[in-house]
């Protein structure tokens, strides 16, 4: 049969639904990095709540993903993004007139349950719609935006609050939200995998599993390793691999992690998003703390990394298509590593020269590796399960995030708070923005030599980390396609998947 007779004449408009989709959820998290200290100071948040306002989204993010990715499956991709879509639109308005810290939370927890039912869907729509021959250059855009919104967001986070308010960081969702909607009542065929019998048990250990543990890792840097989040989340996991292996009808089919692309690309991704991890708000902050830049101007300051990843990105794709998604993975990984190397160098007087560099480095390298490795694991999904691989690749990768910015922002709030003179006061010693807001011309440059020494020691671990998913993905990954030569050469047998 021909393939390409049985392709979809409007797949470039859905792709560009599930891009809008992406974005909304990419432009949120970013631009309320930046809106962050002015909202706090606005509603009068706390330290910890403003902790709160950040990690509640993730929180139950995370723990919903793959529940969220087999309702897709079972009961319509295109339905369970749209309700996403709607509940993630209604809640960015609900946000506009939030007024105590309660209230932002709250709201946050209702955006962070619109984004778990989004996001595994629009990678699993992209598997059915793109077939093999198409998906790189499919993924590859879907990247490139993701990329785009990433990198601009700060940027159009900077734009709003210097003309409006922090309300309009949440308020530019709703039309993106709008757009994506009709686009997708209009564009979007919908698709669900075969019936297979529910499995709630497995649906309530994941979500108890990936709470606790993102939990336990939010409140790791306070409260130290042993929490009563980390038993629950090893009880429930742990539950959850059994009873998905001896049911008849498993949510999550772990047999994926048998097939070396997934479980190399997956673990590679998460490795890379441990050493991404608080890397933007840690450079948001010496941007606007040591550099003494605007929100805006700190938002530009990115833009190299959107140049580059951009550049990056078209070039990975016909890298991959010569030579292999395991090549081009260790390369953009290997240039990421040579970012955060570079970004050790950086101190109090550097000013901005090195951390363009680096970040123009950073973007190459993401562009290079990124869509390379999601597009390697991706394509071991079959079809009939990708909401719900889907859901376990985003699944460990927000875990990773998760992880890394609670190790990291622990590196650097302890280094320094270390690294800060005794006697200094309370508010001070804890955080830069308190050194930087008590307007002591001595404190302030102590506060910036602290803070850039304990930035390089964030950025050393960073480097590891990357350097070790980039050892990960050479070792473990293999190619499907191999060079001029694949088509002369049988393929290495991957198992097979159960359906």
């Amino acid at each position: 049969m021909d393939v390409k007779g049985t392709r979809d004449p409007r797949r470039w408009w859905i792709l560009i639904v599930l891009c809008l989709s992406t974005l909304v959820l990419v432009v949120d998290s970013m631009a309320l990095t930046v809106a962050v200290p002015v909202m706090t100071e606005d509603i009068g948040a706390s330290a910890q709540q403003t902790q709160w306002i950040l990690d509640s989204y993730i929180l139950v993010f995370a723990g919903l993903l793959l529940t969220s990715g087999s309702l897709g499956d079972r009961f319509g991709r295109r339905k369970v993004m749209l309700i996403g879509l709607v509940l993630f639109g209604a809640a960015s308005l609900a946000a506009t007139w939030c007024t105590n810290p309660g209230e932002v939370i709250a709201v946050r927890v209702a955006m962070g349950v619109g984004g778990a039912l989004i996001m595994p869907s629009t990678l699993s729509i992209l598997i059915t719609v793109f077939d093999e021959e198409e998906r790189g250059r499919a993924m590859a855009a879907w990247s490139s935006v993701s990329m785009l919104g990433l990198v601009g967001s700060p940027v159009l986070g900077g734009v709003l609050i210097d003309h409006f308010s922090w309300q309009s960081i949440f308020f530019i969702n709703v039309p993106i939200v709008a757009l994506a909607i009709v686009a997708g009542l209009t564009l979007m065929p919908e698709s669900r995998a075969p019936w297979q019998k529910a499995d709630p048990l497995g649906a309530v250990l994941s979500a108890a599993g990936m709470t606790a543990l993102v939990w336990w890792i939010i409140e790791l840097p306070q409260h130290g390793v042993w929490t009563v989040a980390l038993p629950v989340a090893l009880v429930s996991l742990a539950g959850f691999v059994i009873w998905e292996n001896v049911t008849r009808s498993p949510m999550v089919p772990l047999v994926l992690f048998k097939h070396r692309n997934f479980s190399g690309g997956s673990l590679s991704l998460a490795l890379v998003q441990i050493g991404n991890g608080g890397l933007l708000l840690v450079l948001t902050q010496y941007l606007q703390f040591v550099l003494g830049y605007s929100p805006l101007e700190a938002g530009l300051a990115f833009l190299p990394l959107a140049v580059t990843a951009l550049l990056g990105n078209g070039l990975g794709v016909q890298l991959a298509a010569r030579y292999g998604n395991r090549w081009v993975i260790l390369a953009g990984m290997l240039v990421m590593v040579g970012c955060f190397a570079l970004l050790t160098t950086v101190g109090a007087d550097s000013g901005f020269a090195v951390p363009a560099v680096a970040l123009g480095l950073l973007g190459l390298g993401a562009g290079l590796a990124m869509p390379a490795a999601v597009g390697a694991l991706m394509g071991t999904i079959p079809e009939d399960k990708a909401g719900v691989g889907s859901a376990l690749n985003d699944t460990i990768q927000q875990a990773g995030t998760a992880l890394g910015i609670a190790i990291l922002g622990s590196l650097l709030s302890s280094g320094y708070a270390d690294r800060m003179p005794a006697g200094t006061p309370e508010a001070a010693r804890h955080s830069i923005a308190g050194a930087v807001a008590g307007r002591d011309a001595g404190l302030i440059a102590t506060a910036r030599e602290a803070f850039t020494a304990s930035m390089s020691t964030t950025f050393t671990v960073s480097a590891i980390g990357v350097a070790a998913a980039a050892l990960l993905a050479s070792l473990v990954m293999r190619d499907d396609r191999r060079g001029p030569k694949a088509a002369a050469e049988p393929a290495e047998r991957e198992p097979e998947l159960a359906a």
